[in-house]
């Protein structure tokens, strides 16, 4: 994988742009962290050399929405439509096979660099207002690589409309651990609670976990076939986190911080080159929130929100 890198001592992006945009590479000891123009994604997190996320070429788009933030909501909006204050509101159909509204406005938006260092950049699109959104909202996305070499992002919303903006924050990152086949690996997620979806993936329920669904104990990724999200998470001092371990005690965690209540788990054999890939998405609320009101927020004018998400590993990955 080749990239055009954000210039730290410049402060400006590289012109050369692959089909996900310009590329910011993001250095700090044995950490590396790409992040994308396009969704301002995260399209690699690597430590020592060590994979820990998925990736893609310089000629894709995000496969399977690999890495992508995800405003003004995240998941689906059933049949595009949602009322304000009554009005029927009206959104693009972009998930076609299932009538829904997908993944927000700003998945094919471009980013602008607004700040950025050796160690992180931040990225900030408005979403500008349209039918079945009216609203005018900024999202902005800053990555950064901590002292201790994890990634720490955060997602911020901020309304620039003059009435309240109802919201759903998201991101949509796949996790791996180097060349172990992920479905050789432990997926373990501390949640208490799922959501029952329809086979459009709208939830209309909800009930205790209990087979494929129950993490807390690890399951092995080959023996999953999920797609589904999860809450009444385990937040040990405001933090939630799901781990992909190997047989050798190396593991890769993502975690979530308490604005994010709600993790969507996607073990796929659909992602190009992999048997097997793992999304695990951090998110405020879930699916179809703006019909059922379910943990959806609403901002009022010049009111920021923000969630905090990122990605760790044991000491020993790159050994």
């Amino acid at each position: 994988m080749t990239s055009g890198a954000f210039s730290a001592s410049s402060g400006q992006p590289e012109r050369r742009r692959c089909a996900s945009g310009l590329q910011y590479e993001l250095r700090r000891g044995d950490a590396l962290a790409v992040v994308t123009e396009l969704a301002a994604g995260l399209r690699l997190y690597s430590r020592g050399g060590v994979q820990l996320t998925e990736t893609y070429g310089d000629a894709d788009i995000p496969p399977g929405g690999n890495g992508i933030t995800l405003a003004p909501w995240a998941n689906r909006v059933e049949d595009g439509v949602w009322h304000l204050n009554g009005k029927k509101q009206q959104l693009d159909i972009t998930e076609v096979s299932r009538n829904n509204a997908s993944h927000g406005l700003l998945r094919n938006a471009s980013y602008a660099p607004i700040a950025g260092s050796e160690y992180s950049v931040t990225l900030e699109a408005p979403v500008f207002p349209q039918h079945g959104y009216p609203f005018l909202v900024r999202h902005r996305v800053e990555y950064s690589l901590a002292e201790d070499l994890g990634l720490v992002v955060r997602q911020t919303l901020t309304n620039d409309s003059r009435e309240d903006a109802p919201f759903v924050l998201g991101a949509h990152p796949y996790l791996r651990l180097g060349g172990i086949p992920s479905e050789e690996l432990t997926l373990t997620v501390h949640a208490g609670t799922r959501l029952v979806a329809d086979d459009r993936l709208l939830p209309r329920s909800s009930t205790p976990v209990s087979g494929d669904t129950d993490l807390r104990q690890g399951r092995k990724v080959g023996d999953l076939d999920v797609d589904v999200a999860l809450t009444d998470l385990d937040f040990d001092g405001g933090i939630a986190r799901h781990t992909l371990s190997a047989a050798d005690g190396r593991s890769v965690t993502l975690w979530q911080d308490a604005t994010c209540p709600f993790v969507h788990v996607f073990v796929t054999d659909k992602y190009p080159g992999r048997p097997k890939a793992v999304a695990i998405e951090p998110m405020t609320g879930p699916a179809n929130a703006f019909n059922s009101g379910h943990s959806l927020r609403w901002l009022a004018p010049d009111e920021s929100f923000t969630m905090s998400w990122g990605i760790s590993a044991s000491e020993d990955i790159a050994s």
